[in-house]
């Protein structure tokens, strides 16, 4: 039994949403803390009927901790994860800085649950494009091995946090009243466009954001030969990322196998009838916690290829569920022992 939870980054837009989940889902713990940096520590925040006041993060704070649920950027999550951990917490990350360390778990519950048993006390969440990508891929993969994948994803500025909503809405109306405003969280100006850069250039002139896709894709699926060619798109959206996605797997699949193979996996809901144009869009996704899936077709290029459309509430299934999910496999799997 984890006695004692605490949330770190409980006022961002992630944290917000974990707080939300682990209320509606009756998350079990005694004590909740909530810490943050000094710029928000000792403000008031809501947990169902009761304001909990959010406490500076410091080693100090971790005492007595049995559990952590964490949504901070990198460095932060660099510099306070080792205070919890040597004081014996388990801590469930958002951030990127431990998915691909070798001795940390990156885990997605409807794909690799099993991977939480090998933690050392931190367990990673994955990138939300990926994350999605890889409920989708799972069910196709245990059926007919994955061997290549190529992707375009089309991701919402909530991905960005609260400031990139902040500034879609902001520049939005700049441009419906005939003004400009400059960019600041995205390279160039989100509203009515397109932007073809998620993160800083990489390999071979690929982002940060694709080279996400490839990587954390092999560790999460445990197969190190599956081939990803990914390009990230920011899209004036604001929660909500959607994929384009091609699957070439060893044996080929029908149409009609796939479907069903998507239809049956736990945390996919397929909405695919193209004549009546029903399929997934961003504005059918929000507040939801599956991933869904339609235009399910085959592959006219490649006979053992599927390709499909795939779309998921960002800021659930790809970070805050899938954390809170982390966490529930844990207390399954304490109550086991």
């Amino acid at each position: 039994m984890y006695e004692t939870l605490a949330l770190v980054g409980a006022t961002g837009a992630v944290g917000r949403i974990v707080l939300e989940q682990l209320q509606q889902r009756n998350f079990p713990y005694k004590r909740l803390k909530l810490l943050a940096s000094q710029r928000t520590a000792g403000t008031q925040v809501r947990v169902g009927d009761t304001e909990v006041t959010v406490e500076l993060m410091c080693p100090e704070a971790f005492e007595g901790v049995d559990l952590v649920i964490a949504s901070t950027p990198d460095d932060v999550a660099a510099e306070f994860i080792p205070w919890a951990v040597e004081r014996g917490a388990v801590v469930v990350d958002e951030s990127g800085y431990w998915r691909m360390d070798p001795s940390v778990p990156l885990v997605v519950p409807e794909v690799n649950p099993e991977a939480v048993e090998n933690h050392r006390g931190i367990i990673s969440s994955p990138n939300c494009s990926t994350t999605q990508m890889v409920v989708a891929l799972a069910p196709l993969h245990r059926a007919a091995r994955v061997r290549r994948v190529v992707v375009s994803t089309y991701q919402a500025t909530s991905g960005a946090g609260l400031a990139g909503m902040e500034e879609l809405r902001t520049a939005t109306r700049a441009s419906l009243a005939g003004s400009e405003v400059a960019a600041q969280t995205f390279q160039h100006p989100i509203a009515f466009n397109l932007i073809p850069q998620i993160g800083s250039q990489k390999y071979e002139g690929y982002t940060s954001e694709e080279m996400k896709m490839v990587y954390e894709t092999r560790k999460i699926m445990g197969d190190e030969s599956i081939q990803v060619c990914p390009t990230c798109v920011r899209v004036p959206v604001a929660v909500g990322h959607s994929e384009s996605i091609m699957v070439e797997t060893e044996r080929p699949l029908s149409v009609e196998e796939a479907r069903q193979l998507l239809g049956e996996a736990d945390g996919i809901t397929v909405i695919d009838d193209l004549p009546d144009s029903r399929y997934p869009m961003p504005v059918d996704c929000e507040g939801r916690d599956d991933v869904l899936v339609g235009r399910i077709r085959k592959d006219i290029s490649n006979p053992h290829g599927i390709t499909f459309w795939c779309v998921s509430d960002n800021l659930r299934k790809g970070a805050a569920t899938n954390a809170v999910q982390i966490a529930e496999l844990l207390v399954r799997n304490s109550a086991a022992v």
